[in-house]
């Protein structure tokens, strides 16, 4: 099993001066902290426009950064969003990163799910999947060829040689955003590694690990010309310290994180309201205050715990079969002492028992090989992306930001 760290670069408000500039420098530090740790991936989102959840809308800047201050580390777009963003432009930063880190770029790629993203860069919800794929057609070209055109419904690109080529070869390891659990089914099939962005059992883990599996060797349907990547990944909410009770005190983003995902998710087309108008850690506060049981609940979930507990976790899903853990810290007003703590605690007492594990490399070669078949394992009773710890939130209401 691999492990990951991922960040949306969360700032909560009240905004105070310097606060993204210490969110960014903090951020650099803990990925220093995690590669001289020995973790495997940093995962860093595209976002646009969505206060408080993600101030990150340039990952490659913030890798490019991180590429000069670690040596290890794999560097991940988790993900590029391709519906806004040109396919040359995508091509060109994937492999300007891959030469900075030395061959560590991951590519990871989506399509945004929000109108409140889509709308200023001339796309929509229902036509975005057409976007990904026909970019997906066009990029990879560029990686290999020496001139190379495209001429699509949503791309006209003249005879270009696209500068530099990345180091690895034919291309960075691909992988797909997977915000809705059906989506890892997809990614399967489309040979990409999925980024389940879920927060799933270990129960749900082992079903959907099955359906993608199945899709990547009996239902295989690339969009291009590429190398697949059989791997499935899931995220998931996570604070380490000596006790269950620390951990979970240090914890309280990780349901702020939940509650912004579900305060959000009941706008059509998750658009958020207009810039200003609401203030959502207020907000959170208040569904707190009223809430306690929910907010106890939420924290018991995910790898929040001592050691100990989140061992017991690990060993669970280890069972699922998931080929790499991502480790959800940097969120809401979790402060970067508690983070980097939490890192080297885990690193230190926990990731060694995982990190070799021949029984899973065999499984996966028997799987991929054919000598093993899966079972067909129905997921309708595994597509709640919270889990059953999740916060429930009432639907949006505008509020001054104050």
């Amino acid at each position: 099993m691999k492990f990951g760290i991922f960040y949306e670069l969360q700032l909560p408000r009240p905004w105070g001066e310097g606060d993204e500039l210490r969110l960014y420098q903090n951020a650099l530090t803990q990925l220093e902290t995690a590669d001289r740790l020995g973790y495997d991936h940093a995962w860093v989102v595209e976002h646009h426009f969505l206060e408080e959840y993600s101030h990150s809308p340039a990952p490659e800047s913030f890798l490019a950064a991180a590429s000069q201050r670690t040596k290890n580390i794999r560097l991940g777009h988790g993900i590029f969003q391709l519906t806004t963003n040109h396919p040359a432009r995508v091509a060109e930063r994937v492999a300007v990163l891959d030469l900075l880190s030395n061959g560590r770029c991951e590519f990871g790629m989506g399509e945004s799910a929000s109108i409140t993203e889509l709308t200023p860069f001339g796309r929509d919800m229902e036509t975005k999947r057409e976007v990904f794929e026909e970019a997906v057609a066009a990029i990879f070209p560029m990686f290999t060829k020496v001139g190379t055109e495209h001429h699509g419904k949503y791309f006209d690109i003249p005879l270009r040689n696209v500068v530099p080529k990345p180091v690895q070869k034919p291309h960075p390891p691909l992988w797909m955003a997977c915000s809705q659990l059906p989506t890892i089914e997809r990614a399967g099939e489309n040979g990409f590694g999925a980024l389940g962005f879920q927060f799933v059992s270990a129960e749900a883990a082992h079903a959907w690990v099955h359906a993608y599996y199945n899709a990547i060797t009996k239902r295989l349907k690339k969009l291009a010309d590429y190398e697949i990547n059989p791997n499935m990944a899931l995220v998931s909410f996570f604070m380490c310290a000596k006790t269950d009770e620390e951990a979970r005190a240090r914890a309280d983003g990780a349901t702020f994180f939940q509650f912004a995902l579900r305060y959000y998710g009941a706008a059509q087309n998750r658009q958020r309201p207009d810039p200003g108008t609401v203030n959502m850690w207020d907000e959170y506060n208040k569904w707190k205050r009223d809430n306690p049981e929910a907010q106890e609940a939420a924290l018991r979930g995910g790898l929040i715990g001592s050691p100990e507990t989140i061992r017991r976790k690990l060993r669970r899903f280890r069972s699922s079969h998931i080929d790499q853990v991502i480790l959800l810290n940097q969120a809401g007003k979790n402060t970067h002492e508690h983070i980097c703590e939490s890192l080297e605690l885990f690193g230190k007492e926990v990731m060694p028992e995982f990190q070799n594990d021949p029984e899973h490399d065999a499984w996966k070669k028997g799987v991929m090989s054919g000598a093993i078949q899966l079972e067909e394992i129905d997921t309708e009773a595994f597509r709640d992306r919270y889990g059953k710890l999740a916060v429930n939130v009432a639907p949006a209401q505008k509020v001054a930001a104050g």
